[in-house]
């Protein structure tokens, strides 16, 4: 892929053929974390084994490398944390949750607390179609509603600013 092609949008006509946007190198790293993740949340392997795992697929040589190292380095050593502000937004304890959900919640968290230069809806939009992709049929309903909460707790200068831009009155 061009470099400069990354971040441009869909043309008309790749919107109206359904092809899909390239993926960005921070959603590829974002993917990669999300597996690095769910290995982890199951095997519970030491980090440097996961992340030579994850630098062995494929998808490696096209990602944001230090984000993925940034992302599945600190869900990792940050889980008990994070998973601490999720918990107050949960219908059911953490050990409940499928590992992708769980995996999810952690990237998204994990993000809106430590990636201020990545807006909390970017995060959380991100956060929800990694859930679309590999969560189950309406996980990425119940991913939105709690990062959307979590963001109020973590961000919530940003989300107050956000939510009165969207509810002001436009100029006729």
């Amino acid at each position: 892929m061009n470099p400069n092609q990354k971040n441009r949008p869909q043309s008309a006509t790749q919107a109206a053929a359904g092809t899909p946007r390239p993926k960005s190198a921070r959603r590829r790293s974002r993917e990669l974390a999300l597996q690095g993740l769910y290995e982890w949340l199951i095997s519970r392997a030491d980090v440097g084994v996961v992340m030579a795992h994850m630098r062995e697929q494929d998808e490696h040589g096209r990602c944001d490398s230090a984000h993925l190292d940034a992302l599945l380095q600190g869900c990792i050593s940050q889980v008990a944390e994070l998973d601490g502000v999720i918990a107050p937004h949960l219908d059911r304890g953490v050990a409940q949750l499928s590992p992708v959900e769980h995996a999810v919640l952690l990237i998204g968290t994990y993000e809106l607390r430590h990636c201020v230069e990545v807006p909390y809806r970017v995060a959380i939009n991100e956060a929800v179609e990694l859930a679309k992709a590999f969560g189950g049929t309406d996980g990425h309903k119940y991913v939105n509603g709690v990062l959307d909460k979590a963001a109020a707790a973590l961000r919530p200068a940003e989300v107050a600013a956000q939510r009165a831009a969207r509810s002001a009155p436009r100029p006729s």
